[in-house]
């Protein structure tokens, strides 16, 4: 019997954990000190949910959710700032925020920019895959030099800690070990399932997706057609991620995945022992099984 899928996302001073049936953040909030919360989550057993493509959307959906909560918490709990429990709105605003700012970023900049090159390269006025595959470059560069920036920042440096931390812990938990820091620091931080993964999938797909909108379309007819489509790219990408993980140790499906993997060397730097403990513990808690009391408070 195959293993339920485990996922996670690294936090402030701390780890989430998303097992099928139960949310768990651990957060350090001293040296001496884990703050635990663990809620159980209600499943939708509609079939239509699970159905392909629908089910990757939920999952992101439910993704930026929990994750917003996650950091919110993790926040509180690490430096006293934020507010314990988010009011809907609140996260809802925060969600906007986030994905606004990842449409501008992502999506209408590197179009203007690609506009702008038509002057230089006439080649675009042409080739509908050639003008795509040039916005679509562009777009992973922005995204790689994002994340490459961010990653001198001191605060973002630790939750690159403890993103390494979590993949670590998921290993441990994959291959059947024992959940203990001996066996997770031994673990590759480097997740063929990861979220950096994920978005490099994402933007390949956009490039073979958006190449089906003519290239002489009014720049307003493109932007509005890339925003039609992303739900149906996070849908496919969702659905390659998943089977990545399942088929990683394939030679065809490795060759595949290494732009995400190779990524990881940047959103995930190796934790030390205190980083593993706490993203060990959010994993034992998200499965229920037993965990330390000492230096543990659970918190509703």
């Amino acid at each position: 019997m195959s293993k339920p899928n485990i996922g996670g996302q690294a936090v402030i001073e701390g780890v989430m954990m998303r097992a099928p049936e139960r949310f768990v953040i651990a957060v350090r909030k001293s040296e001496n000190e884990i703050v635990l919360k663990k809620e159980d989550v209600k499943l939708d057993r509609s079939k239509i949910f699970k159905k392909p493509l629908i089910r990757g959307l939920i999952a992101l959906y439910d993704s930026l959710i929990l994750g917003i909560r996650a950091l919110n918490f993790s926040a509180y709990h690490s430096t006293g700032e934020g507010e314990e429990h988010m009011s809907k709105a609140a996260t809802f605003f925060s969600m906007a925020m986030g994905i606004g700012l990842g449409l501008l970023l992502f999506i209408y900049l590197p179009l203007q920019i690609t506009e702008l090159m038509k002057h230089l390269l006439p080649s675009l006025h042409t080739s509908s895959l050639l003008y795509n595959a040039v916005d679509g470059v562009i777009r992973v560069i922005f995204f790689v030099l994002y994340v490459w920036g961010i990653s001198f920042l001191k605060d973002i440096k630790r939750v690159f800690q403890y993103h390494g931390a979590e993949h670590k812990a998921i290993y441990a938990y994959e291959e059947g070990v024992e959940l203990n820091v001996e066996n997770a620091r031994k673990m590759s931080r480097f997740h063929p399932r990861c979220g950096t993964s994920f978005l490099i999938i994402l933007m390949l797909v956009c490039i073979l997706t958006f190449s089906l909108i003519p290239n002489d379309a009014h720049f307003l007819v493109k932007l509005g057609a890339r925003l039609f489509f992303i739900p149906i790219i996070a849908g496919v990408s969702y659905e390659i991620l998943k089977l990545s993980g399942k088929f990683h140790k394939n030679p065809v499906v490795r060759f595949l995945i290494m732009p995400g993997l190779m990524l990881q060397k940047i959103t995930t730097q190796e934790p030390d022992d205190s980083q593993l403990e706490v993203a060990l513990i959010s994993i034992r808690a998200s499965l229920d099984m037993e965990i330390p009391t000492e230096g543990i408070t659970i918190v509703d």
